[in-house]
């Protein structure tokens, strides 16, 4: 390598490999576009435990050109971000960007697509956090009416169990049979 400027040492990169769906040249692509976002606050190398620490505000990673129209922007910085708070440090920003890219593993992307409906974060997707995600899709065009009938036909056709509620089991049988989930749920590095 003639670039003597490395932005991480080989032990790090090594271990973002082995943790993400990228290719070395992807992560560094990654790290290029992260520090785009927010270059007042983000270093050209990263050392020590800074791609830990330096944290990217949640108004700034919103405006990715990918995220920008995407009603669920928030919950999704919220739920990459390890202090929950929807900053995210490279690392937070780098495992977003690895579960929606194409060399994610449908499981995975079911997974995460489930902690972005479970608002509450109880592990379980209720009403509540079907009308949320309503409200979000159809951003607030539905009557409360509305809300209530597909909440309810929702629950009716994936409540296996019948506790009220979809376990990740579930939800995750639903997903499975929606063919254009897979479509829907990525972003191209």
């Amino acid at each position: 390598m003639g670039n003597k400027a490395m932005t991480f040492t080989e032990s790090q990169l090594e271990d973002y490999q082995d943790c993400t769906f990228f290719t070395r040249k992807e992560i560094l692509r990654v790290y290029k576009r992260y520090r785009a976002i927010c270059p007042e606050v983000v270093p050209k190398k990263m050392t020590g435990d800074e791609p830990v620490k330096i944290r990217v505000p949640q108004e700034r990673i919103e405006q990715l050109p990918e995220l920008k129209e995407n009603p669920f922007k928030q919950r999704i910085c919220q739920v990459f971000s390890k202090e929950g708070n929807g900053s995210l440090s490279f690392e937070d920003f780098l495992d977003l960007l690895s579960v929606f890219s194409e060399q994610a593993p449908r499981q995975i992307k079911v997974y995460y697509a489930f902690k972005i409906y479970d608002f509450d974060d109880d592990h379980h997707i209720g009403p509540a956090d079907l009308e949320q995600v309503l409200k979000l899709l159809t951003r607030s065009q539905l009557s409360a009416e509305e809300i209530v009938q597909v909440c309810e036909k929702v629950i009716e056709e994936a409540d296996v169990d019948g506790d009220g509620k979809l376990s990740y089991m579930e939800f995750e049988h639903v997903i499975l049979r929606a063919p254009d989930f897979l479509g829907t749920f990525h972003i191209r590095v």
